[in-house]
């Protein structure tokens, strides 16, 4: 998962914590001096973002030489292997902060997406993300929601129409939204509706809309919704979704659920780096 948009985050992070050189490994280690280390699973986790790491370690010293020991969307047991590195001691230790901080918060994502897609994929129900995501870094952290099992929501504004409720306010109702966005969307663009009430679904399902979001319902509400739909959109579910709650809202009908906690909340995982001694 390297391309031009993580290249220019590698390089921010890396002027952020070494732009000025790291003045403690230069000092111990000479040139010459090299070591060899490993990064490995301080629990059981799903691994994501190991090309990034290895990036990282290029970016800093091409003289070291990375080993990937697992993949992306790997299951890991606590003590497992992901990386092995070898080369120049002061450029390995320059590059370990930045490698981690990489791999524990995509392999954070995709370790509490590979929880929730466990608990759903029997039921025959997606889990997506949303666009609740750091600046910057939404291709990798959707990345790391598939690499965990779940799927990606829209990446941009620009991807599909969904009309939300202050398109809604701001047009003077949901058909007339509805409405001027057929009029002028492309032609391939499916419409999202978001709908709070039963009386707003109704109205979605009046206006043709293809999906209907369903935010902060009640799984009651969500059950007489999907019955008002009748099959005739597909039903998302958003807002109030927790880990905890999860079954009481993959209910029979429900063809999405979208949850933002997969990239806002997602604790970093427990990764760290050990160096073994010189090569």
């Amino acid at each position: 998962m390297t391309h031009t948009r993580t290249d220019l985050l590698i390089d921010l992070a890396l002027e952020e914590d070494a732009g000025l050189g790291d003045v403690t490994s230069r000092a111990i280690f000479a040139p010459n001096h090299r070591s060899r280390a490993f990064i490995e699973a301080g629990h059981e986790l799903t691994v994501c973002g190991l090309e990034v790491a290895a990036r990282v370690f290029a970016k800093v010293d091409p003289k070291l030489k990375v080993t990937l020991t697992a993949r992306d969307g790997q299951r890991i047991k606590k003590g497992g292997v992901v990386l092995r590195v070898a080369g120049p001691t002061a450029s390995l230790l320059t590059a370990e902060r930045t490698a981690l901080n990489f791999i524990q918060r995509l392999s954070g994502i995709a370790t509490l997406s590979r929880k929730f897609a466990d608990v759903v994929t029997p039921l025959g129900v997606r889990i997506v993300d949303t666009r609740k995501t750091t600046p910057g870094y939404r291709a990798l952290e959707k990345y790391a929601v598939r690499c965990g099992g779940c799927y990606n929501h829209r990446s941009s504004l620009g991807e599909h129409v969904l009309i939300k409720d202050n398109h809604i306010a701001a047009a003077g109702s949901l058909t007339k939204a509805v409405q001027r966005t057929r009029a002028s969307a492309p032609h391939l663009a499916k419409i999202e509706v978001e709908a709070k009430t039963l009386a707003e679904v109704r109205e979605a399902v009046r206006a043709a809309a293809e999906v209907i979001l369903l935010d902060n319902m009640t799984p009651a509400q969500i059950r007489a919704a999907i019955a008002t739909i009748g099959g005739a959109a597909v039903i998302e579910v958003s807002g109030g979704v927790r880990f905890e709650t999860l079954r009481d809202y993959a209910i029979p009908g429900v063809d999405v659920i979208s949850v933002g906690a997969l990239t806002h909340s997602a604790p970093a995982a427990d990764l760290s780096l050990t160096l073994v001694g010189r090569k």
